[in-house]
């Protein structure tokens, strides 16, 4: 098996994704208009307003702390509303009630429009969090023993995605190697017998008390408390891992190109950016750009 912090290969990496919940936007910012247009004119004569759903960690935090001040300085207005599933922003994004929406990577993008017949686009990769598999009841991947149970996210994209990173790990080979949409079901060696627990990304951490193991989605392991220097094995940010799981600003097609949005993803593929991420991140949230 191999050693601790490992990355998933190449291979592994070309396709999967983070993926969603159920819905509940926390905020109360108005909501833009649904003309399509992606940024709208305030009250105050020559400013704009750029309404944006967010993921509270670290999205949410990123746009407000970060991005908001400097796009200020060129009048726009940064709203942000909080949400903490990976359905509604693309719903909302979709209909005109936000202007875009951080939070998603693009495969998981891919797979959303795929299935709910949309066409939301990518304005530009912005940064990537890699996934990880932290202790819970047990704390050596080594030596794992027989029938442990592994708790992994029960969305399409990011459930194949965590049985990639246990298959590069040695722990497990599925029937397809490259499979980024794989299931227990897929499993094809299993020396270990180990044990599955489908669980909401989000519940995850919660989950840690009660498994021997967790592969945790980065945002939810962030917003928990864990970090990727904590973690008994992880991915790497090499490019195909930067390409297919990057986090995205997402907006409806057409709106790439609008002003605002331009604005926003210059900021945050800046330097000063990149130096940002470092200081208030570390590894947990690393550049795609």
């Amino acid at each position: 098996m191999k050693n601790f912090n490992t990355s998933i290969s190449r291979r592994s990496l070309v396709a999967s994704a983070f993926a969603g919940l159920g819905v509940v936007a926390l905020g109360g910012l108005t909501a833009c208009g649904g003309s399509g247009t992606a940024a709208k004119g305030s009250a105050a004569a020559g400013s704009t307003t750029l309404t944006v759903a967010a993921s509270p960690t670290p999205h949410a935090e990123i746009l407000n702390d970060f991005a908001a001040p400097l796009l200020a300085k060129e009048g726009i207005e940064l709203k942000v509303k909080e949400y903490t599933d990976y359905i509604q922003p693309n719903k909302d994004t979709t209909s005109g009630a936000v202007d875009a929406n951080y939070f998603q990577h693009i495969t998981y993008l891919e797979n959303y429009n795929a299935e709910n017949g949309t066409d939301l686009v990518s304005a530009g990769l912005i940064h990537y969090e890699p996934f990880a598999v932290y202790a819970g009841t047990s704390n050596d991947l080594d030596a794992i023993a027989d029938g442990a149970t592994i708790a992994v996210p029960n969305d399409p994209t990011n459930e194949g995605r965590a049985l990639l990173l246990l298959q590069d790990l040695g722990l497990i080979t599925l029937s397809d190697p490259e499979n980024l949409e794989a299931t227990p079901k897929d499993v094809k060696d299993n020396p270990h017998n180990l044990k599955f627990q489908e669980l909401e990304a989000a519940a995850l951490p919660r989950a840690l008390s009660s498994v021997d193991f967790a592969v945790i989605n980065g945002n939810y392991a962030i917003e928990a408390g864990y970090h990727v220097a904590d973690a008994l094995a992880h991915e790497s940010s090499d490019s195909l891992a930067v390409e297919k799981y990057a986090n995205i600003i997402c907006v409806a097609k057409n709106n790439e190109d609008s002003k605002a949005v331009k604005a926003l993803v210059k900021v945050l593929t800046s330097d000063d950016f990149k130096a940002y991420l470092e200081e208030n991140y570390g590894e947990d949230v690393l550049p795609a750009f």
